[in-house]
């Protein structure tokens, strides 16, 4: 029935119970409303009854909270789908189906519904003594019709996940996928009495059970699962790997990086590679590792990033799914407050919102917060950080105003290239959630060049928080409040003694021999700034480029310009004469040509040279 939806659908939309909505149809107070079945259905763009107990409203703090939209943290299809209100992203099934790849790889930044997605997937699939059927009926996907029913329930499923495979060194962690593969081994130990199974894999099958097994036979075990399950059930099975790449980004930052990716090679290569015995499979992660080879030689692999269009509403919320979130909530009104804060990404030609947040928003009374802070590891962000130059800190400062940037975008990059390639910052930070794409061009020859910026205000906030914890050493807050309390009153000679202490508690000489410390402690600076001020460095005014330039909103608010010169390791240098060679470049260059230009009359030069831990600072 094109443009119908059941009693239950409409009962979460106009916010009151599914049994009272059936009893108006059958009342007849719905025009349209038709009965299939045991089922009623309501026309899509019908009105709220005027019934006097459906009744639009605007959110009151402390009123009565009204059932959660979603549960956090629980990524159990099923009871998503029966026990709360559940978001349909049943589409997903009939969109593959329609394609069929043989395997697909999902890449979505964390807490984005991959685990709950994969969980669906698998409850349709696969084989049960239970009617799953039970769990679709009512969803989109079994309104598709009956050539997507016919595969529901039909294929036996090995479905794993390495989400919480986070352990500190490499036998840890292959300690934990040899029991992740144990306990699918031992849910499917009905092949143990199978006479469809040879003997040499079901004692294989044994050894995967009890632990037994080497490393080079537990590498294998995707490949023969996926035979005898193939032999017993005369179907071949549907694979799915969820968060695939976790154990991967441990084992980066913990140092067995190479391990992993040569162990988890030999897994994949073995159960998606050629594999006769696999029906379909699915993986999902943050990152593609293709560059290591850990899908080498895999024709078969369907990818669909963040910046394909394929399935690109299917993860995360859309605005029409959130705006029937607020009117379930009577929060109409705060529908923009939301776009704010949780809106903004981009996955292929859709506008998404972070579900997790909008969840936890909705659930904490409509506050407003960084929700996404605390789901997970932000430990990226503090390598970028250690590794960045003076282009990334520069850059970080543009993001961090609400500008965007122009960078390439590799969607295929690896951990490692942190450290190696500067540039493949941007393309981690896209991938993982931290930047959106605001445009992308497809056509330059040597790959993808996207201008990014910060989606929303969560994720400046998480930006800001993590610059800080990774910049605690260097600039405790109390001595950054002194810093901007002289930067602000243009006391030099306090400047001098704030920075004085800070080199000498917190750097080291060699650190203080880098231009990126100086930027690293600008950016620091930046993110506890005045929200009234705009940070620039490097920029051009007048007759050059001044170093660094803090420029605020209100013009009755001084203005501040500073030029750094850095004396390295020449002890003859004059530390007072740099200083004042660097004072004087400001006037001489007109360096404050732009800020007089904006009107600002009051601006404060500081010319400030360095040498090691000493530091001179002088000013008009």
């Amino acid at each position: 029935m094109a443009d119908m939806i059941l009693t239950k659908d409409a009962a979460l939309r106009w916010g009151v119970t599914e049994r009272r909505i059936t009893g108006l149809c059958r009342d007849g107070k719905i025009p349209g409303a038709v009965k299939q079945g045991r089922y009623w259905y309501v026309p899509s763009d019908a009105e709220r009854p005027l019934d006097g107990r459906i009744r639009t409203g605007t959110y009151r703090a402390g009123a009565p909270r009204k059932r959660l939209p979603m549960p956090i943290g629980v990524s159990d299809y099923r009871e998503a789908c029966t026990e709360y209100y559940y978001v349909d992203k049943t589409l997903l099934i009939r969109d593959f189906l329609d394609e069929r790849p043989k395997v697909s790889l999902f890449t979505r930044p964390r807490r984005f519904g991959k685990t709950l997605n994969m969980d669906m997937l698998r409850t349709y699939f696969e084989l049960s003594d239970e009617d799953t059927s039970v769990y679709f009926k009512d969803k989109a996907i079994w309104r598709a019709g009956k050539t997507y029913q016919a595969h529901q329930g039909k294929y036996p499923v090995i479905y794993m996940t390495f989400k919480d495979v986070k352990y500190e060194t490499w036998e840890e962690t292959l300690e934990k996928l040899a029991d992740i593969i144990g306990v699918e081994y031992t849910r499917h130990s009905v092949l143990l009495t199978s006479d469809r199974c040879n003997a040499p894999d079901k004692a294989y099958f044994q050894r995967i059970v009890e632990h037994t097994a080497s490393v080079t036979e537990l590498a294998g075990a995707f490949e023969t699962l996926t035979r005898m399950l193939h032999a017993h059930y005369q179907v071949a099975p549907v694979m799915i790997i969820d968060e695939y790449d976790t154990p991967i980004q441990q084992g980066h930052i913990r140092d067995f990086y190479d391990k992993v990716i040569l162990f988890m090679r030999n897994l994949f290569s073995g159960g998606f590679k050629d594999n006769r015995h696999l029906s379909f499979g699915f993986m999902t992660g943050i990152l593609r590792v293709a560059k290591e080879s850990i899908f080498s030689g895999m024709n078969n692999l369907r990818i669909n990033s963040v910046l394909d269009e394929k399935y690109d509403d299917y993860f995360g919320f859309t605005a029409e799914e959130v705006r029937t979130m607020a009117r379930y909530y009577g929060a109409e009104d705060r529908y923009d407050e939301i776009c704010q804060w949780y809106d903004g990404y981009r996955f292929g030609s859709m506008d998404i919102f972070n579900p997790w947040s909008v969840i936890n928003y909705f659930s904490n009374d409509c506050r407003p917060d960084a929700y996404w802070q605390s789901t997970g590891s932000n430990e990226i962000i503090g390598e970028i950080l250690q590794a960045a130059g003076p282009d990334v800190y520069e850059n970080l400062q543009t993001l961090l105003e609400g500008e965007t940037i122009c960078t390439g975008i590799d969607t295929s990059v690896v951990y490692p290239e942190i450290q190696r390639n500067p540039s493949s910052v941007y393309s981690f930070l896209l991938v993982a959630g931290y930047l959106k794409a605001v445009s992308v061009n497809r056509t330059f020859p040597g790959g993808l060049i996207c201008d990014v910026a910060l989606p929303n205000r969560e994720i400046s906030l998480v930006y800001r928080r993590e610059i800080l914890d990774q910049l605690t050493g260097i600039v405790p807050p109390a001595l950054a409040t002194s810093i901007q309390a002289a930067l602000f009153s243009g006391n030099g000679e306090e400047l001098q003694r704030a920075i004085r202490k800070l080199l000498l508690e917190s750097a080291s000489v060699y650190d203080t021999s880098l231009e990126s410390f100086y930027q690293g402690l600008v950016l620091g600076l930046r993110a506890m700034m005045d929200s009234r001020y705009l940070v620039r460095s490097n920029r051009e005014s007048g007759e050059g480029r001044f170093d660094i330039a803090l420029i605020p909103k209100v013009k009755t608010m001084p203005g501040v310009l500073i030029e750094l010169k850095a004396a390295g390791k020449d002890e003859k240098a004059d530390l007072q004469n740099l200083a004042e060679t660097a004072l004087s470049q400001i006037k001489e260059k007109l360096y404050a040509t732009e800020m007089v230009s904006q009107g600002i009359t009051m601006i404060y030069h500081f010319g400030v040279a360095f040498r090691g831990k000493k530091v001179a600072v002088l000013t008009d």
